[in-house]
């Protein structure tokens, strides 16, 4: 196969999965086809101004957290996948109706659908503090411990999705990490012992790396211990579901295993 058709095979994300970190870690890597491109014209439902795209080229295409940033020499399209945000690469989904579509040469195209969108104006540096993603290099373990600290009455099930903390994290991420670090989704932050903390913060940066390449292979659900199950791998008993939190999002936990700090057992938790 030729380089040229390589580069405009189809790319269908997985629709079944709602997006995190990882997952727009991989649409940034399927999307530098686009580097460099001119953008020949833009389409879609989305209120933006879509005239103004007509004629850009695309510098550079970045992440950050569940963000995808698609950056113009003088401003950026941000695009945030939501809850159930999906893209093509080189084809459409006709039933779906197109948020924002880019137009290349040669019938290339970008649509996306099911997001947000708007500009974001001026440097990306100014904007996002690239230290809070959980897949960026950039990455500060110690920025996350102090802002967890700092916010100690909330609850770990809505510390881990907060995104001003770990930008990226997502339900399925959220679910996985407190099984792991055996800690009670109910529990609160400032509840945790201090290697608890360290190890939640740990894990969230870990899984998520685990979850990027587990879905390259497409074997992500295999590996999941917890979230959409139905029993405890390790207790072997049923396993509890509810909306917990501010977020109220679907949570999946053992109440034997997953211990529920609180401030009266800080002292005695190990």
């Amino acid at each position: 196969m030729t380089r040229e058709r390589r580069a405009t095979s189809p790319v269908t994300p997985d629709w079944k999965v709602m997006p995190e970190g990882p997952s727009l870690v991989i649409l940034r890597e399927q999307a530098q086809i686009f580097k460099g491109k001119r953008v020949l014209a833009a389409e879609g439902n989305s209120k933006i101004d879509k005239s103004r795209l007509a004629g850009q080229r695309i510098v550079s295409l970045r992440t950050w957290g569940k963000h995808f940033l698609i950056e113009f020499p003088a401003f950026t399209i941000r695009i945030h996948l939501l809850m159930f945000g999906r893209y093509c690469i080189n084809e459409r989904k006709p039933a779906k109706p197109i948020r924002l579509g880019l137009r290349f040469a040669r019938g290339q195209e970008l649509n996306f659908y099911n997001c947000a969108v708007r500009y974001i104006e001026g440097n990306l540096d100014d904007t996002y503090d690239w230290g809070g993603d959980v897949m960026s290099a950039s990455w500060d373990a110690a920025a996350a411990r102090k802002k967890l600290r700092a916010m100690p009455q909330t609850l770990v099930c809505d510390a881990l999705l907060d995104q001003n903390v770990f930008a990226g994290v997502g339900n399925i991420i959220k679910n996985e990490v407190l099984f792991r670090i055996h800690v009670h989704p109910c529990s609160k932050v400032g509840a945790l012992p201090p290697a608890r903390l360290r190890k939640m913060v740990e894990e969230a940066r870990i899984y998520s790396f685990q979850f990027l390449e587990w879905k390259r292979a497409f074997v992500l659900r295999q590996h999941w211990l917890v979230h959409n199950k139905g029993v405890c791998p390790r207790c072997e008993i049923k396993l509890h579901r509810a909306h917990l939190g501010t977020t109220h999002r679907r949570t999946f936990f053992c109440d034997r295993c997953q211990i529920r700090y609180s401030s009266a057992r800080r002292s005695a938790a190990k």
